[in-house]
């Protein structure tokens, strides 16, 4: 199929497709004219690739990743993809964590500004003097 059937097919684009293609995360055989083409496995390739971007990888950790459904049965990738999912992992907990810490911090400047405005609202309005 054309990069235009397998884009309608995915829900993906077609310049998304040429990116995961550059990155290698996604192969294409090509026509005399140039043109890509892509076989029916590529939907499935497709699918997996934008749910690990979903999850928050970036290209890079996704290409150590899909060698894992190439060649499943081979235990050195399959360790390796082990360490860039558990990297990944330890990753996404650090920015829970700092996002856990904004939250608190912000919090503490919410409950600041209540008590100034609550302190605003009980403090009388001075007086303007005539001259």
């Amino acid at each position: 199929m054309r990069i235009g059937e397998l884009s309608k097919r995915t829900g993906v684009s077609p310049r998304s497709l040429r990116y995961y293609e550059e990155q290698g995360l996604l192969t294409s055989s090509r026509s005399d004219a140039g043109q890509r083409h892509y076989s029916d496995a590529e939907v499935q390739r497709v699918s997996l690739i934008r749910q690990l971007f979903d999850a928050g990888m970036s290209s890079r950790v996704i290409a150590t990743v899909l060698p894992c459904v190439d060649v499943p049965g081979d235990l050195g990738i399959a360790e390796e993809t082990f360490t860039a999912m558990t990297r990944e992992r330890d990753r996404i907990d650090a920015g829970i964590a700092h996002l856990i810490e904004t939250r608190d911090a912000l919090d503490v400047l919410i409950k600041a500004n209540r008590r100034h405005q609550a302190k605003l609202s009980t403090t009388p309005e001075p007086v303007a003097r005539s001259a």
